[in-house]
């Protein structure tokens, strides 16, 4: 990790103009989004949207004590908990990207996770897992297959203020990811 806490890139590098991501090895989860909004990118912080309810999310679902704000990402990394995207390319809506970018950036993304190898990975939107896997039918939750083996896959709704799920529906979802301890403990000790 870089000095201070410093986000690293998926080879290790600190990042340079892009938004960082927030990254060491052995995480407990390590949230993947689609990309970062432009709210983000001008920002340097993740989930920075007024209208994303990512931070409202991981707290009243009982994974941080208290609700953070995007300024505060990087002490996600104090939590045992990290972010990264699928694409890095900032852009006003995930529909803006491109075929190809979601290919280079799974490839990116599988070598992110054997690296780092995080004990979870909260696929944040199941388009971001879909576009992954290429599975169509995928249900919200811990999966029963994982794209990296030794790392759990769990399937969770978008953040976005546009989702049309009602939050408590959406933060139901995401308290399941407080049993990641029992799922880790079930794995087969050759992980």
């Amino acid at each position: 990790m870089a000095k201070g806490g410093a986000a690293m890139k998926g080879d290790g590098s600190v990042h340079g103009g892009q938004l960082p991501d927030h990254l060491r090895e052995g995480l407990n989860i390590l949230f993947i989004g689609f990309n970062p909004s432009l709210t983000s990118a001008e920002t340097g912080h993740h989930y920075a949207n007024r209208n994303n309810r990512f931070w409202t999310i991981l707290h009243r679902a009982g994974l941080t004590p208290v609700k953070l704000t995007a300024q505060e990402d990087a002490s996600l990394l104090d939590y045992g908990y990290g972010l990264t995207n699928i694409v890095s390319r900032p852009t006003k809506s995930a529909r803006d990207l491109f075929p190809e970018e979601y290919r280079e950036g799974a490839a990116v993304l599988r070598e992110k996770l054997a690296r780092f190898r995080p004990k979870v990975a909260c696929y944040v939107g199941k388009g971001v897992y879909q576009a992954l896997t290429k599975k169509k039918d995928v249900p919200w939750g811990k999966q029963k297959d994982s794209v990296v083996p030794g790392v759990i896959d769990f399937v969770a709704p978008s953040s976005s203020g546009l989702v049309r799920m009602p939050l408590e529906d959406i933060v139901s979802i995401y308290r399941r990811l407080n049993d990641w301890p029992r799922w880790w403990n079930e794995m087969p000790t050759d992980r």
